[in-house]
Formats: C-alpha cells, structure tokens, sequence
C-alpha cells in the first residue's frame, strides 16, 4: 500500500510504500530527488529522465521526496551527479555520520518519522534554495518556453543550462518536457479526453502526447492509466 502526506519540510513530501505482492513497479520522472530508508539501509533517488523499474520481494520503503531543485544543496551533490542512479547515503557523506543516521531513523517508531527529522535537522544546517529556481520550476510547469522563461529571469542560455544541471540533474528543456508529462498524467487520471490532454497539456497533437509518454514512462498512455 502506498501512502503520503506533506512533510514538515517545505515543499516536500513524505510517503510510505509497502507492497504486498512480489513484482515490478515503475517509478516515472518528476523532476524530484528523494532521500530513502529501506531496511536499515539509507540511500538517494537521484533525478530520473526515463522510468525506473523497481522490483524484488516485498519490503517496506520510507521516501522523503524533495521539490524539484532543492536537494541537491541539502545533499551537498550536484543533482546531474546523481541522474538515473540509486546511491546509498554513504557514499555522498561520511560513513560513521551515516551509520549513526541510519541507527537513529532504526530506532524510530515511526521510520517515515525519523527520516523527516533527519531532512529538518540537515536543512536547517543548509543555506536555503535559491528563489530563482522556484520561479523556473513555476513558469515551465505553467507551460512557458524554455527561451521566454530564460529572458524573464535575466539567464542566458547557457547560463541557465549550467544551472539546471546543478539543481535537476539535466537541462531545463528536459524539466520542461518531465513536467508536462506529469500535467498529462493529472489531466488523463481525472478522465479528460486524450486528445483534450494532449491540447490543455501543450503538445502539438496526441500523437506527439503518445510518443513522448512512451519515450519517458516506457508504455503507451492507456497502459500506464490502467496500472493506476
């Protein structure tokens, strides 16, 4: 069963996953990174640009998912140095802090707790994100060009490219198309007509809403719907 709710932390979210069967599960991109406890284990999903397959026996997962652009300060990693990759914790911090961490969130009645105040504690030791990229997030989930958003927040293109990496782990036209997935996505899971998604989303049409769900989520729009 899979649950969630805001956390404590600004913008982020806490969720639990407890599946009760053994089998595949697909996580699809969102332009977030999560900071994970699984079985005394602590470990970072990094920014994915294509679906991750999860699999194995069943197994309790605790997650701290971050907004999009704010973990990599927390971590102390430039998200690009993450993209596509599962990473235990150890091996971005010093082991001993890490065992430590690890016994401390063990040690909690509730994991999805412990893991909560882990993030609070490390960010209220961390300088907060910079305001500028939540404005880039706002404007390109809003559907706005990658060019007019660049001009409005007075970056040049590379400049703004460089940047994007560094928070994202890819560049800003990469978020824009990962964050017009997850508009689709809304739009078609509350019943909306694909061809309507397709429009209100800002693709050209629904073949080009069907090419990129299969290019990101690995599966045609019907399919990845009817797995809920």
């Amino acid at each position: 069963m899979y649950t969630e709710r805001a956390s404590r932390l600004p913008g982020a979210v806490v969720w639990t996953n407890t599946p009760s069967t053994v089998g595949e599960g697909t996580v699809l991109p969102d332009g977030c990174m999560d900071l994970l406890w699984k079985e005394g284990r602590l470990f970072v999903a990094g920014p994915d640009t294509h679906a991750y397959v999860t699999g194995g026996p069943p197994a309790t997962w605790v997650g701290i998912r971050f907004h999009p652009g704010t973990a990599p300060a927390l971590l102390g990693v430039p998200a690009h140095e993450l993209r596509d990759r599962r990473v235990d914790l150890a091996d971005l911090w010093p082991a001993a802090e890490v065992r430590r961490l690890t016994a401390r969130v063990d040690a909690a009645d509730d994991p999805a707790r412990g893991l909560e105040d882990l993030a609070l504690r490390r960010a209220a030791r961390t300088a907060p994100p910079d305001p500028l990229l939540a404005r880039l997030v706002a404007a390109l989930d809003a559907g706005r060009p990658v060019a007019d958003t660049a001009d409005e927040l007075g970056l040049g293109a590379r400049q703004l490219h460089r940047r994007s990496l560094t928070a994202f782990g890819y560049g800003p036209k990469t978020l824009a198309r990962i964050l017009r997935l997850r508009r689709a996505l809304a739009l078609a899971r509350a019943g909306v007509p694909f061809a309507e998604t397709a429009a209100r989303a800002g693709y050209a049409d629904q073949p080009h809403l069907a090419r990129d769900i299969r290019d990101l989520a690995g599966m045609p729009l019907g399919e990845l719907l009817a797995r809920g």
